[in-house]
C-alpha cells in the first residue's frame, strides 16, 4: 500500500514538473518572436514608377503629348528593372547614366530630324545598332560591349527576329534596350506603299519582335534609310512610340567600308559635334570588328555612354499578333510521308 502511495505520488510530481517545462518553453518561444532561421517575408517591391524614381542612376526625359491619345491602348508595366551586374573589367568605358524616356505623345531623338529633345551632355553618347539579329554579326557586337561593360540600344528587324529570335533574347538578357525596325526594311516613304500597307509593316514588325522576345520590346522605332514618313510620325504619336533618327552614321553599310573607316567617320563626326547618337548596325560584319576599337577610341577621349530605357514597354495589337502566328505556320503544299520525301541513299 505505502509502495503504491508512493508510485502515485511520484507520477503527480512528474506530470507537474512536466508541465511546468512545457510552460516554460513555450513562453520562452513567445518571448523570442520568431526563430532567427526563418526568414522574415520580403517586403512587396514598390510599383514601378515609384521603384525608378527611387534610384538615383535614372532619369525621366517626358514628353508632352501633341494630341491625347486616347485611341492608344494602355500600356504595359515595363520589365522588372535589372540588377546591375559587377564589371569584371576595371578599366571598362561602362555605362555613366540611364535615362528613361515617357514615350507619351511620340516624342522624337536623333538631330539629323528631331530638334527639340536635346538631353545629352557635353561628351555623351548613345549607342545604337539596325537591322539584326544576325549570327555572328550581332554576336560579336554584343561581345565587345560586353567587354567594356556598356549598353546599347537594337532596334531589329521583324523578319531577322523571326529568324533568330534566340540571338535576339540575348541581346535583351544582356541588358540592352530592344526596340524596332519594321517588319522588313521597306522605305517607308515609298509611293509605292498605301497607307494601311505602312501601319502593317510597322505593326508586324512590332509583333515579330514580340514573337522573339517572348516580351513586349520597347516602344522604340527607327524608320528604315531614316525615311519619315509623315503620318506615320502622326501615327506614332497614338501609339506612343518615340521615334530615332541620329547625330552621327558610321556609314558602316557602304561598300569599301572597313573597321577602321567605321571608327574614323564616327570620331571625326562626334569630335566636331562633341556628343550624339551614333547609329551603326549589328547586320554587318565590319561593325562588330571595328566595335573594340571605337570604344576604346570612345574611353581614351573622355566620352561617357548614355542608356535609353522606356518607361513602359509596347502593346502590340492582336490582330497582327495572330497574323504573324499564322505566316510563321505556312502548310506545305502536299501532305506525304516523310519516307516518300527523305531516302537514306549512302550510309
Amino acid at each position: 500500500m505505502r509502495n503504491a502511495l508512493g508510485l502515485m505520488l511520484a507520477s503527480v510530481v512528474a506530470a507537474v514538473v512536466i508541465a511546468a517545462g512545457g510552460w516554460f518553453y513555450y513562453s520562452a518561444r513567445a518571448d523570442q518572436g520568431a526563430p532567427k532561421t526563418v526568414a522574415a517575408r520580403a517586403a512587396d517591391p514598390l510599383p514601378a514608377p515609384a521603384k525608378l524614381a527611387a534610384r538615383d542612376d535614372v532619369e525621366t526625359t517626358a514628353a508632352i503629348a501633341a494630341k491625347p491619345a486616347a485611341a492608344a491602348p494602355a500600356p504595359v508595366p515595363a520589365l522588372p528593372v535589372q540588377q546591375k551586374q559587377a564589371c569584371a573589367n576595371p578599366n571598362a568605358l561602362g555605362v555613366a547614366r540611364v535615362v528613361e524616356i515617357d514615350t507619351t505623345g511620340g516624342p522624337g531623338f536623333g538631330f539629323e530630324h528631331f530638334k527639340q529633345f536635346d538631353f545629352l551632355t557635353e561628351k555623351e553618347v548613345v549607342l545604337t545598332f539596325d537591322d539584326g539579329p544576325w549570327p555572328v554579326n550581332t554576336p560579336a557586337v554584343l561581345k565587345a560591349l560586353a567587354d567594356e561593360c556598356t549598353k546599347g540600344l537594337f532596334f531589329s528587324v521583324g523578319k531577322h527576329a523571326t529568324y533568330h529570335p534566340e540571338i535576339l533574347r540575348q541581346v535583351l538578357a544582356q541588358g540592352h534596350t530592344v526596340g524596332t525596325h519594321t517588319w522588313s526594311h521597306v522605305n517607308l516613304n515609298s509611293k509605292k506603299m498605301t497607307e494601311q500597307q505602312v501601319k502593317d509593316e510597322v505593326e508586324k514588325g512590332f509583333s515579330a519582335v514580340r514573337f522573339a522576345l517572348g516580351t513586349n520590346p520597347a516602344p522604340f522605332f527607327r524608320f528604315p534609310q531614316l525615311q519619315h514618313n509623315p503620318a506615320m510620325v502622326t501615327y506614332f504619336g497614338t501609339r506612343n512610340v518615340a521615334m530615332f533618327s541620329t547625330d552621327i552614321d558610321s556609314f558602316d553599310f557602304r561598300k569599301g567600308a572597313t573597321p577602321e573607316k567605321i571608327v574614323e567617320t564616327v570620331m571625326t563626326r562626334l569630335d566636331k559635334l562633341g556628343k550624339g547618337i551614333i547609329l551603326m548596325h549589328d547586320f554587318q560584319k565590319h561593325t562588330g570588328e571595328a566595335l573594340p576599337a571605337l570604344l576604346a577610341r570612345l574611353k581614351a577621349g573622355g566620352y561617357k555612354v548614355v542608356q535609353m530605357k522606356a518607361k513602359t514597354t509596347f502593346q502590340t495589337l492582336p490582330e497582327y499578333d495572330e497574323a504573324l502566328l499564322k505566316d510563321l505556320k505556312v502548310p506545305t503544299s502536299s501532305a506525304r510521308p516523310i519516307g516518300s520525301v527523305v531516302q537514306t541513299v549512302s550510309q
